[in-house]
């Protein structure tokens, strides 16, 4: 059997073993300045490799909430908090640590059960999803399949969406303190 040189295959795993670093790296500090920026690294790796993986809208919204927006939430709370968290005990970490090694092992347990890449005949590729291959250009005029259906097609379930991001983000900007906004005015004054 010849070994053949993947680059698709390299980019993949060099991303993950990335993403790995990134996420021991944010449960090891105890600098919750460092855990944000980290966050956001993992979630600009997480993006980098949607987009290697031919997923551009999940990247594209990875690097906006995830990176952006999350980034910027994490570091305005510690502008309004300290940036040490508390040393745990090892004893208190174990519940997630069996939870997150559960979870990990379901998921490797339910990989042989999943379609192979690309199979004509998997679920995705059968029944109402092809006929949206199909109709899309057609019916709407627009190539991307992807786009039509958030635009068109879901157009209702994507401006829900959008509310709902609205409605959180001014919920945090509610929850702020307010006496900070107050003695930088009196002091503009």
């Amino acid at each position: 059997m010849n070994w053949v040189f993947d680059p698709s295959l390299a980019l993949s795993t060099a991303l993950l073993v990335l993403m790995i670093m990134a996420a021991l790296a944010i449960v090891r500090t105890t600098n919750l300045f460092a855990v944000a920026i980290l966050s956001s690294v993992y979630s600009l790796l997480c993006a980098v490799w949607f987009v290697a993986m031919d997923a551009i809208d999940v990247g594209f919204t990875e690097a906006c909430v995830g990176a952006g927006v999350s980034g910027a939430l994490f570091l305005a709370a510690l502008a309004h908090t300290g940036d040490r968290a508390k040393k745990q005990k090892m004893s208190r970490l174990v519940g997630g640590a069996l939870a997150a090694l559960a979870f990990g092992i379901a998921l490797v347990l339910i990989v042989p059960f999943t379609p192979i890449f690309g199979d004509p005949n998997s679920a995705a590729n059968i029944g109402i999803g092809m006929d949206y291959v199909r109709q899309t250009p057609v019916e709407i005029g627009i190539p991307n399949v992807v786009t039509a259906v958030l635009a068109s097609y879901r157009g209702l379930d994507t401006f829900g969406e959008v509310v709902v991001i609205f409605a959180a983000g001014m919920a945090v900007v509610a929850i702020l303190p307010r006496h900070r906004r107050k003695a930088s005015s009196e002091g503009e004054q």
